[in-house]
């Protein structure tokens, strides 16, 4: 099963903003908080737990999801600092143009191992809602700055 589970959300004004969040299972329940938080701001959210069914090719759906994104959220944790799925998300990220200035680490327990690329990325701390609107904000500037 893969471990660090993601959502790809839309922001449906004024653009479209497809964002591809990454989290360690562990983290499901601040994920599910933070994006509730976003959903009520105008996001879509793609769900791998009704997405995604047994019979399906998860690495084939997620790489779509991925390709179709045009932001990323990382959780950040200890559990995902321990997750090889979310090292590969991120090193995706890390290797597409398209992220640039749209790669957004959300601090949801601190850790040691945070990656030192993220922490140079600004990360975003606080609750579900309060990193929901730091991240919407820093969302809204990224799409109008490529506009």
């Amino acid at each position: 099963m893969y471990s660090a589970l993601t959502r790809v959300a839309s922001l449906t004004h004024p653009k479209r903003v497809d964002v591809f969040v990454s989290y360690a299972a562990e983290d499901r329940a601040w994920a599910r908080r933070l994006i509730s938080h976003l959903e009520e701001k105008g996001l879509h959210v793609w769900d791998p737990a009704s997405e995604l069914s047994l019979g399906d090719n998860w690495p084939l759906k997620i790489g779509r999801a991925l390709e179709g994104a045009k932001a990323m959220i990382v959780l950040v944790s200890p559990a995902s600092a321990r997750s090889e799925s979310a090292q590969r998300d991120l090193d995706y990220a890390l290797g597409s143009k398209k992220f640039r200035d749209r790669l957004i680490p959300v601090i949801v327990k601190p850790t040691d191992k945070v990656p030192w690329i993220l922490r140079s990325l600004g990360p975003v701390k606080g609750t579900p809602s309060q990193a929901s609107e730091r991240i919407a904000k820093r969302l809204k500037r990224s799409v109008a700055s490529y506009s």
